[in-house]
C-alpha cells in the first residue's frame, strides 16, 4: 500500500504539469560539489529551504553522516571516517575538541553565513593539507566591492513539527566602492523527537547560536584586506546514542586576510589569512541519573594558522599554488566521580596536551591541451609534528614510546578530462601519506559505545598510504544527462582499533580495550550513477544510485560502508508556485563487520513532499513553503546510526523567507 500511494504521488504530479511559460528551472545533482556562491547563493535543497549544513552535505553522493543524535553528525567522505579527511573554513583549519566526535567542524557554521561548500575527492583535496579520502572547505559568504551603496539581507524563519524546532535565521550586507561588510545571526531550538512508532527519542533536543561578520576595506583598486570572526555556541545537546549529553560548547574562529590582484604576468592573485580559532566542549551525563559512576569529559582545542594562496595564468596554463601552516593544541580530560560530584575517584587526560605543528606546500596545474581536452596535475609535500606534554599515559601501553614525532606527507595527484560533443570522460590517479589523527597517536581510554570498548592511541603507528585510481564518464544534451563515477582506495597501514590482551577497561559500560593499529591493507570502491530529465518544460525528474564496499586485508568488511542506495526525485514549477516530491532509501546492509559493533539494517524507503510559493511585497521577495519529510511515518534506523537509534518519523515542516 505504501509504494502504491508514493507512485500515485508520482504520476498525479506529472498529470496536473501543465507547459506553461515560465524560467527553466532544472535540477542539480550535488555529486562532487563545487557550489559557487555565484552559481548558487544559498545553501539549500529543493526539497527544503531551510536546511542545516548537514542536512545540505547530505545531498552529495559521496558524503554520507554517522548520526549520535539529532545535531553534529559526522561527515564521511568517499565512506572514510573523518580521520581521513580534511575539512576546512575558507582554507583555515579547525580541530574540534571532543574526542567522540561530537564537533565536526560542520558544526560550528550554518547555513546563511556561507556561500558555497568546496568538495574534492581523493588527492584532489591535497591543496588543503595531507588527505586521503578529500576535502570540504566550507566557503564563508564575501559580500564584494560595488560602484554605488548597496544594502542587501533575508530573514527567515520557520517551525518544525516533530520535535519542535523553531529556528531563525536572519543575515545583512553592505558593499560601497572602498568598504564591504556581511554579517549573520541565527538561533534553533528542538526537543525530543519522535521516531516512526510515535515514540518519543529521549536526549535528542538542542539548543544552537551563531553569528558572524566580515569587513573588507579597500587599499587600491588592486588590493583589499579583510577581517572575519564567526561565534558559535551550542548549549543542552542530547545525544541518545550516547551515554553522555553536550552541556555546553564554544567556538570562536577569526582571521586576517590581504589579497591582491594583477592585470599582467604569470601570477594573477595572491592572497595571504592569518588565522586564529578556540572551541571548548564540555561532555558530561548529569542528565542521566540511571549512570552509577558519573563522568565528565570537557575538551579544548586552539589553533593559530597560516594559508596563503597564489593564483597563476598563462595562455592554456593555469595553476593554484598554496602553503599551509598552523599550530594545533588539543587537550581533552576524564573526570569520574559518584553522585556527589565534589568527590572525584578519578582523573585522566584522554589526549594528553597534544602539539600538532603543520606546514605544507601544494600545487595543482592545469592545461588546456584543446578546446576539448583538459590534464590535470599537482602534488604537495608536507611535515607534521606531534608532541605529548603528558606521554606517561602513552607509556601504560607503548613503553619507551616517543615523546615527539616528525613525519613527511607527499601526494601526487593527475586527471584527464576529454569533451566530445555530448559525452564527458576522465581518468585520474592519486597518490598521498596522512598522519595519525591526535586520539589515533595519542588518545588515552576513549570510550566507543558502538562497540563498548575504550580506545588507547599508539604514537609508533605508521603514516597511512593511500593508492587511488577514479573514472567518470557521461552524456548531456537539452533535456536529459547521465553521469556515471567510480573511484578505488588501496590504503596501506590502515588505521583501526583491534583488542588488546592488556588492560582493563576504565569506563564500567565497556567490554574490552581497543588499541589502534595498523592493518597492511585495506581497499574501498565507491561509485555513483546520477540522470536527469526534462519530462516538460516545468516538470524534471532526477535520480541517483550510490554502492560502496569497504574490505580489510583478510577480505572481512570494514564499518560503516554505505550499502546500495538510491533517490529519486520530481520538481514542478510554474509561475510563483513550486512542488516537488522525493523518494529515497537505502537496501538492507548485507556487508557489515560484527567485530566493530555492527549489525544487519533492513532496508527503508523514505517518501518526502514539500510546496512553496513566491511573493513580493514592495521590493521585498518573499517565499513560503510547507512541507513533510518521511510522510508515511516510516519506522527505520540505518547503517550509520549510532547504536541502531530510529530516524526522525514524520516531520511536517513549515518556512517563510524575506530577502531584499
Amino acid at each position: 500500500m505504501k509504494y502504491t500511494v508514493i507512485m500515485l504521488a508520482f504520476f498525479g504530479i506529472a498529470a496536473t504539469a501543465q507547459n506553461n511559460h515560465t524560467h527553466h528551472d532544472s535540477i542539480k545533482n550535488l555529486e562532487e560539489v563545487t557550489v559557487k556562491g555565484a552559481a548558487k547563493k544559498k545553501i539549500e535543497t529543493e526539497m527544503k529551504m531551510a536546511v542545516s549544513v548537514d542536512e545540505f552535505l547530505s545531498s552529495s553522493d559521496n558524503i554520507s553522516f554517522i548520526k549520535r543524535g539529532a545535531y553534529a553528525w559526522e561527515p564521511l567522505l568517499n565512506n572514510m571516517s573523518t580521520e581521513r579527511s580534511t575539512v576546512t573554513i575558507d582554507g583555515m583549519h579547525v580541530f574540534g575538541a571532543c574526542t567522540d566526535k561530537m564537533d565536526p567542524i560542520t558544526s560550528y557554521v550554518e547555513s546563511n553565513n556561507l556561500a558555497a561548500i568546496d568538495i574534492k575527492s581523493g588527492q584532489e583535496g591535497n591543496l588543503h593539507g595531507a588527505t586521503v579520502a578529500g576535502s570540504i572547505d566550507l566557503k564563508r559568504k564575501s559580500t564584494a566591492f560595488s560602484s554605488k551603496r548597496k544594502w542587501g539581507g533575508a530573514y527567515q524563519s520557520g517551525f518544525e513539527f516533530n520535535n519542535k524546532q523553531f529556528f531563525n535565521l536572519g543575515n545583512v550586507s553592505y558593499s560601497s566602492n572602498k568598504f564591504a561588510a556581511d554579517g549573520s545571526i541565527s538561533y534553533r531550538t528542538a526537543e525530543n523527537y519522535s521516531d516512526g512508532n510515535n515514540d518519543e527519542v529521549k536526549h535528542s533536543q538542542y539548543k544552537k547560536f551563531n553569528t558572524s561578520l566580515g569587513l573588507a576595506y579597500k587599499t587600491s583598486d588592486l588590493s583589499s584586506v579583510r577581517v572575519d570572526a564567526i561565534f558559535d555556541m551550542a548549549k543542552d545537546v542530547g545525544y541518545p546514542a550516547l551515554p553522555m549529553d553536550l552541556s555546553l560548547s564554544r567556538a570562536l574562529i577569526t582571521s586576517a586576510s590581504y589579497k591582491q590582484l594583477f592585470e599582467e604576468g604569470l601570477v594573477r592573485v595572491i592572497d595571504t589569512k592569518l588565522y586564529f580559532n578556540a572551541i571548548e566542549h564540555y561532555m558530561d551525563d548529569t542528565t542521566r541519573p540511571e549512570n552509577l559512576v558519573h563522568m565528565d569529559m570537557p575538551g579544548w582545542s586552539t589553533t593559530y594558522g597560516l594559508v596563503s594562496k597564489a593564483n597563476l595564468k598563462k595562455n592554456s596554463y593555469s595553476s593554484e599554488i598554496q602553503l599551509n601552516a598552523y599550530d594545533n593544541l588539543s587537550i581533552a580530560e576524564m573526570r569520574m566521580y559518584p553522585q556527589d560530584r565534589s568527590k572525584r575517584t578519578m582523573f585522566a587526560y584522554s589526549w594528553p596536551w597534544v602539539t600538532t605543528r603543520y606546514a605544507g606546500l601544494s600545487m595543482n596545474n592545469s592545461w588546456d591541451i584543446s578546446e576539448k581536452s583538459q590534464v590535470n596535475l599537482g602534488g604537495s609535500l608536507g611535515v607534521n609534528y606531534n608532541y605529548s606534554k603528558y606521554v606517561e599515559f602513552n607509556w601504560i601501553f607503548h613503553p619507551g614510546a616517543p615523546q615527539e614525532k616528525t613525519r613527511f606527507l607527499p601526494s601526487l595527484n593527475a586527471g584527464y578530462q576529454l569533451n566530445v560533443d555530448h559525452f564527458n570522460f576522465s581518468v585520474g590517479t592519486g597518490y598521498g601519506h596522512r598522519a595519525p589523527s591526535v586520539s589515533e597517536g595519542y588518545g588515552y581510554y576513549i570510550y566507543n559505545s558502538f562497540d563498548r570498548y575504550d580506545y588507547i592511541g599508539n604514537p609508533n603507528l605508521k603514516n597511512e598510504i593511500s593508492y587511488e585510481g577514479n573514472a567518470s564518464a557521461g552524456f548531456k544534451n537539452e533535456r536529459f544527462s547521465l553521469q556515471g563515477k567510480v573511484n578505488y582506495f588501496y590504503i596501506q597501514n590502515y588505521i583501526i582499533g583491534r583488542i588488546l590482551s592488556m588492560g582493563s577497561p576504565m569506563n564500567y559500560q565497556s567490554v574490552g580495550v581497543k588499541g589502534y593499529t595498523s592493518l597492511d591493507n585495506a581497499a574501498l570502491f565507491n561509485m555513483s550513477l546520477n540522470t536527469s530529465y526534462d519530462i516538460l518544460e516545468h516538470l524534471h525528474w532526477k535520480g541517483t544510485l550510490t554502492y560502496a564496499r569497504g574490505t580489510d586485508n583478510n577480505g572481512e568488511n570494514l564499518p560503516f560502508i554505505r550499502p546500495l542506495s538510491y533517490q529519486t526525485s520530481l520538481h514542478f514549477m510554474h509561475k510563483n508556485f513550486g512542488i516537488q516530491t522525493s523518494v529515497n532509501g537505502d537496501f538492507a546492509q548485507i556487508n557489515y563487520s560484527p567485530e566493530y559493533g555492527e549489525d544487519q539494517t533492513p532496508a527503508y524507503t523514505i517518501w518526502n513532499l514539500s510546496a512553496n510559493y513566491t511573493f513580493q511585497i514592495n521590493k521585498v521577495k518573499s517565499v513560503v513553503q510547507i512541507g513533510a519529510e518521511n510522510l508515511l511515518n516510516e519506522y527505520y534506523s540505518t547503517y550509520a546510526d549510532w547504536g541502531n537509534i530510529p530516524r526522525m518519523g514524520r516531520n511536517i515542516f513549515t518556512s517563510l523567507k524575506f530577502s531584499f
